[in-house]
């Protein structure tokens, strides 16, 4: 794997530094190739990380980036940013740690722009396989411990989802051949779709080059006017499967959400929902052992329900999403089994003060993920659903938006609703 890693940086990096008049022969449009080694650190310090130290992750970022060329929207009223398609090949650092391969969409969103130098923002979200992880060891994984020094807690299955936010630095050495430097963070896990889930944060740095081909080509920008609408309402189902503890069977978990989002800008929205969530691993024998064992749980136990804070980020057909909510029905919270410091093992108020990871979930949560439009205002959605820094789950939806023209746009052919296949490219 590592000498496949260095043999494939080799290669793009010779390539990348090929002639750009050449490359005109492949393409009208402006594109990049990007070659970035980096070198890591772990930020958990947890017994689960402590005895493979010392290890450090190190890898290679590429990338296939599309600068704007103002044809869409979306790019207009995100400063024209840059979108690309990126792979990572990481080494974690130690054998039983073992390599990934990560692939994933990703956006640079601009801060600062000049002949000297360029500064933006990165988002990127995609999926990774590992190499190695709970059931990969020599030893029988029926027989692990989860306390053993010689087994791989970080990972639970082969493939996980991958997360990045960073800062991305650029200065040209000339037409077509810059430096680029990126620093930020990753997260690999998959979400609790397996178990175990403790999942890698690591904290990188790194520098390469970035070649632009075609560096001349431009189009002609088209003029966009603002969104039709200031208000929608967003209808969404969704459901999954929750893994709590090795050895035992997944659970189903499934969610209702509806919500009002206002406009602020072409390019974010905000506003208040309810959602309501049914999760199957709210019960006893599930292995985690979170909940009492004495009492059998009804439908009703496993229900919450609470309002949250939306936020949408869009761009394009692809709408990002961060909600913060609170419950204000959750029964659950009266059947944990533990010892509170504060409330025992009695019942807990419904704004309770958590007493650490594992032990009880707080009572608010955390939702972010993507939606992606498939037809007029019809949109698939995945998201993670998270306790403070903890995932519940992981779930798969589908959704309609109902956009609530302007008044100004109302006129005797249209109704409230804003209905038009490509509205919202």
């Amino acid at each position: 794997m590592r000498r496949f890693s260095f043999l494939l940086f080799i290669c793009i990096l010779f390539s990348s530094f090929a002639p750009a008049q050449e490359s005109s022969k492949l393409s009208d449009s402006k594109f990049a190739i990007k070659v970035e080694p980096f070198h890591g650190a772990y930020t958990s310090h947890s017994y689960h990380f402590e005895k493979f130290r010392p290890f450090s992750p190190k890898g290679v970022n590429l990338g296939l980036e599309l600068p704007s060329s103002q044809q869409r929207p979306w790019q207009q009223y995100l400063g024209n940013p840059t979108w690309g398609v990126g792979l990572s090949v990481i080494d974690f650092g130690h054998d039983m740690m073992g390599e990934s391969v990560s692939m994933y969409p990703y956006l640079l969103i601009p801060a600062v722009r000049s002949k000297y130098l360029g500064i933006s923002f990165k988002v990127a979200a995609g999926l990774g396989v590992v190499t190695e992880h709970w059931y990969t060891g020599d030893v029988d994984p029926d027989n692990y411990q989860y306390y053993s020094p010689d087994v791989n807690t970080i990972f639970g299955c082969y493939l996980n989802a991958y997360l990045s936010a960073a800062v991305n630095v650029s200065v040209p050495i000339t037409q077509n051949v810059a430096l680029n430097g990126e620093a930020g963070y990753f997260h690999m896990s998959n979400g609790r779709t397996c178990m175990p889930n403790i999942g890698a944060d690591i904290l990188f740095a790194g520098v390469g080059v970035i070649t632009t081909f075609n560096a001349q080509a431009q189009k002609e920008p088209i003029q966009f006017p603002d969104l039709p609408y200031k208000w929608a309402l967003n209808i969404t189902g969704a459901a999954g499967a929750h893994r709590a503890w090795m050895y035992y069977p997944r659970y189903l978990i499934s969610s209702f959400h509806a919500g009002a989002v206002y406009s602020v800008n072409n390019w974010y929205g905000v506003g208040l929902g309810m959602d309501i969530f049914y999760n199957g691993a709210i019960d006893k024998g599930t292995g985690r052992s979170l909940y009492r064992q004495d009492r059998e749980y009804t439908t009703m136990d496993k229900m919450r329900a609470g309002l949250a804070l939306n936020n949408e980020f869009r761009f394009g057909v692809v709408t990002a999403m961060v909600d913060w909510g609170v419950y204000f029905f959750n029964p659950s919270r009266n059947y944990y089994d533990t010892d509170h410091p504060i409330y025992g093992y009695g019942e807990r108020p419904l704004f309770y003060k958590n007493d650490g990871a594992g032990t009880d979930e707080a009572f608010h949560y955390i939702r972010f993920g993507m939606k992606y439009r498939i037809w007029d205002n019809l949109y698939l959605q995945t998201s993670a659903k998270t306790h403070m820094h903890i995932c519940e789950y992981v779930e798969f939806g589908i959704g309609y938006q109902f956009p609530f023209l302007k008044k100004s746009l109302r006129k005797n052919e249209n109704t409230i609703f804003h209905h038009k296949k490509n509205w919202w490219k």
